[in-house]
């Protein structure tokens, strides 16, 4: 068994790269989609929201319903993108780690 010191050692590099690993996450850009691409949100891996783009032939009083819809649509696609990309990036940090089966980090 290590002794305690190379044990602290390493769960302070595992927090060290957990810690870059999440600042990471808010670098990487997805682009969530609906209504054949009238609606576009961009958003970080970590769910921060960039950037929302609306098509013009949507702004009509009364197309509002249609586009409440599809902004939902691309927010939660953007969101599954989002999470789809931190996972790809915690899955690369922790693939050297000795953690047990099914263990997943709080990120």
């Amino acid at each position: 068994m290590k002794n305690l010191d190379e044990i602290l050692a390493m769960a302070q590099n595992v927090q060290s790269e957990l810690q870059k690993a999440q600042d990471q996450l808010d670098t990487i850009e997805v682009e969530g989609v609906s209504g054949g691409g009238l609606v576009k949100v961009k958003a970080s891996a970590k769910g921060r929201i960039i950037n929302i783009a609306i098509d013009d032939s949507l702004i009509e009083v009364s197309e509002k319903q249609m586009l409440e819809d599809l902004l939902a649509a691309a927010f939660n696609d953007a969101r599954a993108k989002a999470d789809a990309a931190s996972g790809a990036e915690m899955s690369k940090m922790t693939s050297g780690l000795p953690l047990p089966p099914g263990f997943k980090l709080p990120f």
